[in-house]
């Protein structure tokens, strides 16, 4: 069984962060010029990110997602999906990526053990996927896209960060892809964190005006039982419609209240909450011999210390300093 937080919320999920490295600069995330990488001896070896895993695994955090950065970037990627997807008792092991990579690797990690991806993608129009991403292609994602549906990692799921001026006119093409196999899509709205700032007011569009444009072009939406994943968001389904569609709102509508989840950047911080400069350092017990009963230890701490809930919705800024591109979202 999972431990509870001191709001009675079960802790089951871990997001771990293997690089804050990126093949994208993304406009929402990341400045044209990059940010400062982490110096390389301070992320976290496969090895101790295993170990870390394991402990996580065996407290009851059973769902582990590996992100970035982008994860595809770190070499070795596979070696560790493979050593993660051995432990005992880990139920769910998935990653998010830009899917710049996914091609070549979504068979290579479907044969190492990993259960499902989730794909970034923002746009449908090659022009302005240029223009978000400033160094992606169009083409590259929609094919690894396909390569890991056909490789077995499903439900592929489509993240899209919809930011009011850039994209939010694409909402309902976007919605209309759940008529075809294998499409699954989230519409999340962009948070306030790092370059996102620039959006914190006038470019959140709220996940209830996305719903009305989607059920006003498309028709009604009925909630389905969610599935795979332990995710936040809320999943409905288009008549007629093969694929599912779900709506993230961590600004408007936040679910801080059901909030099962830590987060693990590449540099060995554990976070209860994305909001929060609150960090427990691991890299350091690791480094310095520490026993999988110390690091329980931590993880309780972290896990105590999780907050109630942000207060985005009031347009108080979040704590948090560190970049969107080395938490992993």
């Amino acid at each position: 069984m999972p431990y509870l937080d001191t709001f009675d919320r079960p802790i089951d999920y871990l997001r771990v962060s293997v690089t804050d490295r990126c093949n994208l600069r993304c406009v929402y995330c990341m400045p044209e010029a990059g940010v400062p990488f982490i110096p390389h001896p301070h992320i976290l070896r496969y090895e101790e990110l295993t170990r870390v895993v394991q402990v996580a695994v065996a407290m009851g955090l059973a769902h582990v997602r590996l992100t970035g950065g982008e994860p595809l970037v770190r070499k070795g990627i596979v070696d560790l999906v493979q050593g993660l997807a051995a432990i005992p008792g880990l139920d769910d092991l998935s990653m998010t990526t830009n899917g710049m990579l996914l091609e070549s690797y979504a068979a290579p990690l479907a044969k190492a053990g990993l259960h499902r991806v989730n794909v970034s993608l923002d746009t449908l129009r090659q022009e302005r996927f240029q223009a978000i991403t400033r160094l992606g292609s169009l083409d590259r994602v929609l094919r690894g896209r396909q390569a890991a549906v056909d490789a077995g990692l499903t439900p592929v799921k489509v993240n899209t960060v919809v930011v009011r001026g850039m994209n939010d006119d694409e909402i309902v093409d976007l919605a209309r892809l759940t008529f075809l196999p294998g499409w699954h899509l989230r519409f999340i709205e962009v948070m306030p964190l790092g370059e996102g700032a620039h959006w914190a007011r006038d470019g959140v569009a709220p996940a209830t005006e996305i719903r009305a444009r989607v059920e006003e072009a498309l028709g009604a939406l009925t909630p389905v039982r969610k599935g795979t994943g332990a995710g936040p968001a809320r999943v409905y389904q288009l008549p007629g419609a093969e694929g599912t569609l779900g709506f993230i709102s961590p600004v408007t509508e936040h679910f801080c209240h059901t909030c099962n989840r830590l987060r693990l950047t590449s540099d060995g911080k554990l976070l209860p909450c994305l909001m929060s400069n609150r960090a427990i350092d691991l890299r350091t017990p690791l480094r310095n011999g520490a026993s999988d009963d110390d690091l329980q230890a931590l993880f309780e701490q972290a896990i105590r210390a999780k907050p109630r809930g942000h207060h985005l919705a009031e347009q108080r800024p979040p704590e948090c300093v560190l970049p969107m591109s080395s938490i992993g979202g």
